[in-house]
């Protein structure tokens, strides 16, 4: 049986808030993306691997200062565009270039030295990243696939983050780890982002 674009996303299993749309806008990064969008339709739960830079660029850091990082862009700056976790790590969707230029704004601007900054893990062109599924597994089984969505994508052209964004970003999330209590606020994983706030 086959599931159109629409039903993709509308599965028993659960939304997570990947739109038909922002299926879509991912599987345009494969070589094949109508073979993408039809493997969702028959399987939503599974996770794929898609190619860096040419549709977005992908920056991955430890999950405890992605989170840090994704704090600051939604309550100081422009929001993020998407973002995953996978395995420990949280991927943050950015503008194509950005893995190129990040590292040397880091190394420039010497904030590569700042205390608790971990380093910056940048997949751009020739790399590849697993992508989760558009459909949430995680809230059914949390230890099925190790990645899930925490802000979906949901639009064929989403907003994405350029290197300069991620730069002020990951300093503030370093400066401001130093003044963060060693005892985590009890519900830190249940922050929601507003994409509606996204600029």
């Amino acid at each position: 049986m086959s599931s159109t674009r629409d039903d993709l996303i509308s599965g028993p299993s659960g939304i997570c808030g990947v739109t038909p749309d922002g299926a879509a806008w991912l599987a345009s990064a494969g070589t094949y993306p109508r073979s993408t969008l039809t493997l969702w339709g028959e399987r939503p739960t599974a996770p794929v691997v898609l190619p860096c830079g040419s549709v977005f660029d992908v920056v991955s850091v430890p999950a405890i200062f992605g989170r840090r990082m994704l704090d600051r862009l939604w309550d100081e700056g422009p929001g993020s565009g998407p973002v995953a976790a996978f395995r420990g790590r949280i991927l943050m969707f950015a503008a194509p270039g950005t893995a190129q230029r990040l590292p040397s704004l880091l190394r420039w601007e010497e904030f590569g030295r700042a205390d608790g900054m971990p380093p910056l893990l940048c997949h751009g062109t020739g790399d590849a990243v697993t992508v989760p599924a558009p459909t949430d597994t995680y809230a059914a089984s949390p230890t099925s696939s190790g990645s899930r969505w925490l802000v979906a994508p949901d639009t064929r052209n989403p907003w994405l983050p350029g290197p300069e964004v991620l730069v002020w970003a990951a300093v503030r999330a370093a400066r401001a780890a130093v003044r963060i209590s060693i005892f985590p606020h009890p519900d830190q994983d249940a922050k929601v982002y507003d994409v509606s706030r996204r600029r």
